[in-house]
């Protein structure tokens, strides 16, 4: 990459202009589809490595020079509807080809771009429009009966853009509509300090925040990627998790910025994503802890053999958006023992991931967070905000360029997370004495027994590490006597069986006081971005008595 390059580098927009002019026919970005592949070619269990030769109808790919042009199409068109600086556009997609162009072209109108969680449902996308006063949508196949249930009452956002074939007779066609629009950039003139996206909170505590960001915190995240994984322009990344995420995007900014290619992989089964990575050559993946899991069970079980992929270049597994087991990454370095690993944490309201992370070279350091990722600071905190002493849990801040301007519409809710340049986090964490940062817990999460403080995350790794266990979720469930107690949800291996027993009997290697009084056999529900759905587990259990798991904080 030439120096000069970085230099005329104002706002991410810059970027995909310079990667346009520097490598115009090399490819940007791929779309696998395996599930599509699955039910109109052989299976991928008998597929022989070669080329990747894949069906248009499973696997698509556009250059630098399509990518661009893509996306100032779409921008012209937008300025053609009046949309601009002040305006905003959300977009509620499927991983898929157009998301980033139209990301990008919504940028390049200077509006704000608005991603939004595909899981939401028709109540969710109407509040959430509304919170952050859209103007514009674009939407899929996949969205077309919950946009229609909400259409009326969302009359004030237009137009409503539609991806995908058969468009409903309430929306405007994306492609026919887009493709009569100049390729020219409108070059609208954007600073760092200008206003560019809102991304939501996962909504743990109820209807989602809108959290915004400006153009000089998306660039940040840009710089801070790359410089915490070092990738070039021969790396590819594989991109699995949902685009609608910061963590996903901004991890794929380390590659964006030196223009390597990108595969969009729509599925997390281990065989697909073995099989992508092989056949794509990919060399960094970015993983949630279940799909790690799962591939991992698969090469165990026998279901999956390594040496039916070409895996030789796969130089970089990293994990984030939830605590990461320690016991996890042993097995993983067993079977991948050249993978460099690196675990990143971060938050929506911090730019996504990297603000704290492992880093390439502390692999003796698993278990923790880490350290502060370039460009940023990090603190532990009491709760009247000085800085606690020696290796005393407190409560995690950190600050940097990549900070979030405000909850959108929610001065109160600002004020509470953001003390001038700081950011709290809401996570319980605790420094050891190499300075290395260890997550404890959600603030929220802690457990209160008898007085006694109990993080869950440390009770989630002991049993992680039990041979039947494939995921386990800890929460507080009320008690008259103690408060709270702790009960684990314990999610088994397939084909495996437990009793409460059992693994009580295996909970004497905890402190009694840590000891999980209650054990469920249940599945541990996550949402896309792999974290653990508490709420929805405590709704479960504890009915109408939530006052000990949610009052607090």
């Amino acid at each position: 990459m030439r120096t000069n390059d970085i230099d005329n580098i104002v706002v991410i927009t810059d970027i995909l202009r310079r990667n346009a002019a520097l490598w115009p026919n090399d490819t940007a970005l791929v779309e696998i589809n395996p599930e599509l592949e699955e039910t109109v070619s052989k299976s991928w269990k008998d597929y022989e490595l070669v080329e990747p030769k894949a069906s248009e109808a499973f696997r698509r790919e556009m250059t630098w020079s399509d990518f661009d042009n893509r996306a100032n199409r779409f921008a012209n068109y937008l300025i053609s509807r009046g949309f601009g600086p002040g305006k905003k556009v959300a977009v509620l997609l499927m991983n898929c080809l157009e998301w980033l162009p139209v990301y990008f072209g919504i940028l390049k109108t200077g509006a704000v771009v608005v991603p939004m969680n595909y899981r939401y449902a028709s109540d969710e996308i109407k509040y959430c429009l509304d919170l952050a006063e859209c103007d514009g949508l674009v939407f899929g196949t996949e969205f077309i009966t919950r946009i229609e249930a909400i259409k009326d009452q969302i009359s004030n956002v237009t137009p409503l853009i539609y991806i995908g074939k058969e468009c409903p007779d309430f929306a405007v066609d994306y492609e026919s509509t887009v493709a009569g629009f100049p390729t020219d950039d409108p070059r609208i003139e954007r600073t760092p300090e200008d206003d560019a996206a809102i991304y939501f909170s996962s909504g743990t505590t109820g209807f989602p925040k809108a959290i915004l960001h400006t153009q000089s915190s998306l660039l940040s995240a840009v710089y801070t990627e790359n410089r915490n994984h070092g990738q070039t322009k021969d790396d590819c990344f594989l991109c699995i998790p949902p685009l609608y995420h910061t963590g996903a995007k901004m991890h794929w900014f380390g590659s964006f910025l030196v223009g390597g290619k990108a595969v969009l992989l729509r599925g997390v089964k281990p065989r697909w994503i073995l099989k992508a990575a092989s056949q794509e050559q990919c060399t960094i993946v970015w993983l949630l802890v279940p799909w790690a899991q799962d591939i991992l069970d698969a090469v165990e079980s026998g279901e999956i053999k390594l040496e039916d992929y070409k895996l030789d270049q796969w130089r970089l597994m990293h994990i984030g958006a939830q605590p990461v087991p320690p016991s996890l990454i042993k097995r993983w370095l067993k079977h991948f023992p050249n993978h460099a690993y690196d675990t990143n944490y971060g938050l929506s309201e911090s730019i996504g991931p990297g603000c704290v992370h492992l880093g390439l070279g502390n692999i003796h350091k698993v278990g923790a967070i880490g350290i502060p990722g370039y460009g940023w600071e990090a603190k532990i905190i009491n709760p009247d905000g000085s800085e606690v002493e020696g290796t005393s849990v407190g409560e995690l801040a950190v600050k940097g360029p990549g900070v979030m301007k405000c909850y959108y519409r929610d001065k109160q809710a600002t004020d509470a997370v953001l003390h001038g340049d700081w950011l709290y986090t809401g996570d319980m964490a605790m420094r050891d004495e190499d300075g290395f940062i260890f997550l404890v817990d959600r603030k929220k999460d802690v457990i209160i027994t008898g007085g006694e403080n109990l993080y869950p995350v440390q009770i989630e790794d002991f049993l992680r590490a039990n041979d039947k266990i494939k995921d386990v979720a800890v929460i507080g469930l009320p008690d008259h006597r103690l408060g709270e107690i702790a009960a684990a949800i314990i999610e088994l291996k397939p084909g495996v069986a437990a009793t409460e027993e059992e693994l009580q009997e295996f909970c004497k290697g905890l402190p009694r006081y840590k000891r999980p009084r209650k054990i469920i056999f249940d599945i541990v529900p996550r949402n896309p971005t792999g974290k653990i759905e508490k709420p929805r587990l405590r709704q479960k259990y504890c009915g109408d008595s939530l006052v000990a798991a949610q009052v607090r904080g």
